[in-house]
């Protein structure tokens, strides 16, 4: 282990069938007025939303409707969310959705009482609040990103075609409780559900490559990603297999809870260049994701040998006998090249609507992270949205 570190996290979490029933018990520990944050209205049509209203009604609240939050929540919607929440003096954010509703719900959390620009603040100077939060409870409706019980945010700004993403220090900003029902999860299209099966896969690589030391963390992580390859094709035959289900929820909960990152320096590069593919093209945060990660693990893994080689033999049962370690890393690569396109997910970012014009202003887009195998340049850049056309 690398290191020493300290790990807090105060989420408290309701796991299960018919787990909705805990709100009953998180809601009388706020106020009255509560914040409802949801999305395209899916919830709406699957009864969720009904669900949700009926508990907060019968619990006494004011409900501050606050529906609309895109995949890619911008700037702008975070503003008008910031803006509800003054005038109406909310008590409670609870967001029911995904990833995207849950990051919103933090983003509104550490502005409503600051009187700076949420977006000069928290995403381009990446500063801590300094006023006080309003507390955030999630219901989760679509897995993938985690954030039911870590601090991150990310948000995209159109106009300067920035996606930036801040992970806050103080766990206050964390979820105060998330609801998480497996069955909520089934309604999901199948390609929202393969890319979010994705997202989980890469935030776990993400921590995973770097680093050489012995740590305990990489054997958590080698775990996780055999359960979610394992399951992930359980749920891509049958989706309401509930099993398979609960355990890509669970999965994800884990996979970015900061658990697996403890003793760990992380990378985060296919984040970032899939984040710059996403201000560009509004495309499915895990599609971008995979359509960028191959080229990037190829252009690494010279550097990051041991690892890639080990990532190949505990994660994809590769035979090492008779090879180079370069071959048995590469073979590796081909087995999740092959595993992702039997989930049916985007390979390259042209069919994410990105293209050779868009090279430039990509790589602008796109911050550069220090903790991995390689500290990428420019030109390098550009290189590997290259090789993603």
């Amino acid at each position: 282990m690398l290191g020493n570190f300290s790990y807090c996290n105060p989420t408290k979490l309701y796991f299960g069938k018919d787990s909705l029933k805990y709100l009953n018990d998180e809601l009388p520990k706020y106020g009255k007025n509560v914040q409802l944050i949801y999305g395209g209205g899916s919830i709406k049509k699957n009864g969720i939303y009904g669900k949700v209203v009926e508990i907060l009604r019968a619990n006494g609240k004011s409900i501050i409707d606050d529906g609309g939050v895109m995949p890619n929540p911008t700037v702008d919607k975070l503003r008008d969310g910031i803006k509800k929440a003054r005038e109406n003096k909310a008590d409670l954010l609870l967001a029911v959705g995904g990833g995207s509703c849950c990051d919103y719900a933090k983003a509104v959390s550490v502005s409503v009482n600051c009187d700076d620009d949420p977006w000069e603040k928290y995403y381009i100077r990446f500063e801590e609040p300094d006023c006080e939060t309003l507390p955030v409870g999630c219901v989760l409706t679509m897995v993938g990103t985690g954030s039911e019980m870590n601090a991150g945010s990310v948000i995209t700004n159109h106009e300067s075609k920035l996606k930036i993403g801040h992970v806050f220090a103080d766990e206050k900003i964390m979820p105060r409780f998330s609801i998480l029902d497996p069955e909520f999860t089934m309604t999901l299209p199948h390609r929202q559900m393969v890319a979010g099966i994705y997202d989980i896969f890469n935030h776990i690589c993400e921590q995973y490559f770097s680093g050489g030391d012995d740590n305990t963390s990489d054997y958590i992580s080698e775990g996780l990603m055999r359960s979610v390859i394992n399951s992930s094709r359980i749920a891509n035959k049958n989706p309401m297999d509930y099993e398979a289900r609960s355990n890509i929820m669970w999965s994800a909960t884990w996979a970015l809870n900061t658990l697996i990152a403890k003793g760990k320096t992380t990378d985060w590069m296919v984040h970032m260049l899939g984040q710059a593919v996403g201000a560009y093209t509004d495309a499915t945060h895990g599609m971008t994701l995979s359509a960028v990660s191959l080229p990037y693990y190829r252009y690494i893994l010279p550097y990051g040998i041991a690892k890639f080689k080990r990532f190949a033999t505990e994660v994809w049962s590769i035979d090492p006998n008779g090879k180079t370690d370069e071959q048995t890393a590469l073979e590796g690569l081909a087995a999740m090249e092959s595993w992702m396109k039997e989930l049916g997910l985007a390979m390259n970012i042209t069919e994410l609507g990105a293209n050779a014009d868009m090279i430039d202003g990509l790589a602008d887009a796109t911050l550069i992270m220090g903790g991995g195998y390689k500290v990428l340049d420019r030109d390098e850049i550009k290189n590997i949205f290259k090789a993603c056309l």
